[in-house]
């Protein structure tokens, strides 16, 4: 059968150019998840200038984090169209423009159109496919490269909070915004460095034979965005054939795994970010200086670029790998508990204790979040499952951070507001470890069906058969290499099945 037979033997490298990948997703992730935090630091500034409070301002950081989140669809259907590199590429010029952008704003709203909309897009466009990218070179250390690509997150806060603080004083926050709008273009280079596997490319080989639309028409990036497992649909097939294959995966919501993991996330987007965003405005309105209040931050950061790659590489044991999703519950309670438990902390020793325990926790999360995903959908449905739960959190962080900063200009009070975010996270992390004990043990210990586990339809058939072929094939904890064996034949069997069709006709 050649090339279009099971290939047992082939599967991501775990290594090699993926090294490469990893590094540029830990930029990535680190310019995702460090950068609207690290704009808090112009929050005073923003208020004496524009005569805002705490919510208007706290709006500028939300509505980054609520692009990043929100467009993980649109991101995903263009990973499909054009390929993981040009949507980078797109995505750090448009980073880049927004803040360069917001640096001339003369009003709140300009401010929410450029950094806002503008910049949180372009990281979006960064941080998805990077992720996407990352399956596919990584499966036995899957874990690790997570935790380690998730540092970036950490490392980056802890150099950007300080590097604004500087910027501030040197230059304003206009020439810290046209500043922090060069530094972004960094994620170009980033998304220059993205290509499939060569493994990905020969496993994709045999369905270009199908017709000879496919083997000439077919663009590069079309090529790599079925190498991400977001494979675009089978235009090639012939009249009769199999119908169109969808560019996102909804049925993943039918999935009760799924719906918990969705629940817990926003649950712990309410929350979650508020202690980070508020913690610069709230040490400086406890008496400290500046330069020290701006400096908790980069203590967080320390901490976290500290528990993220030990986190993942605690993750990927033997022994604690098939119950990941109670490791991440457990990390979601700790960072809840901090919270309520650091509500009433005012000297700086305080905070600074605070720090620690908060960075911990928040790197424990920050590791294990999509490590839990992949376990619980797996590999084929990844891509399809990250944008709908991106979009789901969107929704919970244009809530919490907003509705935080109101409460502080109300009441003055920054207890109420670590309260609240510390009992939506701890709430998130026992639902999360009830719900996986209680409701899921039993469907889990299940037989599943062939129908359950292939697809009901042809068109699901079809999508698994574009998943499985590039993406890490890890559908359960313990079974990752039989589901590469299983979805393997099937893409071997499909094209037989859609040039038997049209004879009888």
């Amino acid at each position: 059968m050649g090339a279009g037979g099971p290939q047992r033997g082939v599967g991501p490298p775990d290594g090699g150019w993926g090294w490469v990948v990893l590094g540029a997703c830990f930029v990535v992730t680190g310019f995702a998840y460090g950068f609207p935090k690290a704009v808090s630091v112009f929050y005073r500034a923003l208020m004496r200038d524009f005569g805002a409070g705490y919510s208007d301002t706290a709006w500028v950081s939300s509505i980054m984090l609520a692009m990043l989140y929100g467009t993980g669809p649109v991101s995903s259907i263009l990973v499909t169209r054009f390929g993981c590199r040009p949507v980078m590429l797109a995505g750090g010029l448009l980073a880049s423009a927004g803040m360069i952008l917001a640096s001339f704003a003369t009003r709140l709203l300009e401010l929410y159109l450029t950094a806002g909309v503008l910049t949180g897009l372009g990281l979006a466009l960064n941080f998805q496919p990077s992720l996407i990218m990352l399956g596919l070179y990584f499966e036995r250390r899957r874990p690790l490269a997570n935790g380690l690509a998730a540092a970036g997150s950490p490392v980056f806060l802890s150099a950007l909070s300080p590097l604004a603080q500087v910027l501030l004083e040197r230059y304003g926050w206009r020439g810290g915004f046209l500043l922090f709008g060069g530094l972004l273009l960094h994620c170009c280079a980033c998304g220059a460095v993205m290509r499939p596997p060569p493994c990905a490319r020969g496993r994709r080989a045999p369905p270009r034979e199908d017709s000879a639309e496919d083997s000439a028409g077919d663009a590069p990036g079309e090529a790599e965005a079925e190498a991400g497992g977001a494979g675009p649909s089978q235009r090639g097939a012939p009249p009769g054939g199999h119908a169109r294959r969808r560019l996102l995966d909804v049925a993943v919501c039918a999935d009760r795994a799924f719906a918990v993991y969705v629940v817990t996330k926003f649950l712990m987007a309410l929350g979650l970010f508020v202690p980070a965003i508020l913690l610069v405005n709230y040490a400086k309105d406890s008496g400290v200086p500046d330069a020290e209040a701006a400096f908790l931050l980069s203590i967080v950061g320390f901490v976290d670029i500290v528990a993220r790659p030990a986190c993942g590489a605690l993750a990927g044991l033997a022994r604690l790998r098939p119950h990941v999703p109670y490791l991440f519950s457990l990390a979601l309670l700790a960072n809840g508990l901090t919270d309520l438990s650091s509500a009433h902390a005012r000297s700086y020793g305080t905070l600074v204790a605070f720090c620690i325990a908060f960075g911990l926790s928040y790197g424990m999360v920050g590791a294990l979040q999509f490590e839990v995903l992949m376990a619980t959908v797996g590999a084929p449905r990844f891509p399809s499952a990250l944008g709908l739960v991106l979009l789901v959190e969107a929704v919970a962080v244009l809530i919490g951070p907003p509705t935080a900063g109101r409460l502080v200009d109300a009441l003055k009070n920054y207890q109420i507001i670590f309260y609240l975010a510390g009992s939506e996270v701890a709430v998130a992390g026992v639902f999360m470890a009830v719900a996986t004990y209680c409701c899921l043990r039993r469907s889990q210990d299940a037989p599943s069906s062939p129908a359950t586990e292939g697809g009901s339809s042809d068109t699901e058939n079809a999508e698994a058969e574009a998943d499985s072929g590039p993406l890490p094939a890890s559908t359960k904890e313990s079974s990752s290499l039989e589901a590469l064996e299983v979805l393997s034949p099937r893409a071997g069997s499909l094209e037989p099945e859609v040039e038997a069709e049209p004879e009888p006709v």
